[in-house]
């Protein structure tokens, strides 16, 4: 899934930065007919309904033609909202000290699932420690399946 993912990262990347925008990263959910292929973009001025609609029109432009998955799925446009995806070194960096909701591929200590406040990042390492209620811990990013910032009300 992950070379699913990083092939549609490469075609569709070049177009979105020309549009103006930062592909943060995308999610490829497989599920037969049902599969998602959810991109996500930002910008310094922020992303609208309008944004999401005209990178969708060149996604789907660029996907049709080079079609990098086979079968159905849907394809989704999305800003990041307020609880936004992490999926570089680079964004992990930028929201040290904040809250994250991080799943993993494989149980890490008997868990999956970790909330906390990133802690420290070693990009020599490509590692995080997360700050957790049972204390630090450290992960490599490569075990990461999905993050999100947690929004506090």
């Amino acid at each position: 899934m992950a070379k699913i993912a990083d092939k549609v990262f490469a075609l569709i990347n070049p177009v979105i930065c020309d549009m103006g925008y930062e592909l943060l990263g995308l999610e490829y959910v497989s599920s037969g007919k049902h599969s998602v292929l959810r991109v996500y973009i930002d910008s310094d001025s922020g992303v609208g309904v309008n944004d999401c609609e005209s990178v969708s029109r060149q996604v789907s432009a660029i996907m049709d033609v080079e079609d990098p998955i086979s079968g159905q799925y849907n394809l989704e446009v999305s800003s990041p909202g307020i609880e936004r995806p992490l999926f570089t070194i680079a964004h992990y960096r930028r929201f040290l000290g904040n809250d994250v909701s991080l799943r993993l591929y494989r149980p890490m200590d008997g868990r999956r699932k970790f909330t906390g406040s990133i802690g420290s990042i070693s990009e020599a390492n490509n590692t995080i420690e997360l700050v957790t209620e049972l204390g630090p811990v450290t992960m490599d990013l490569s075990l990461i399946e999905k993050a999100n910032l947690i929004a506090h009300y």
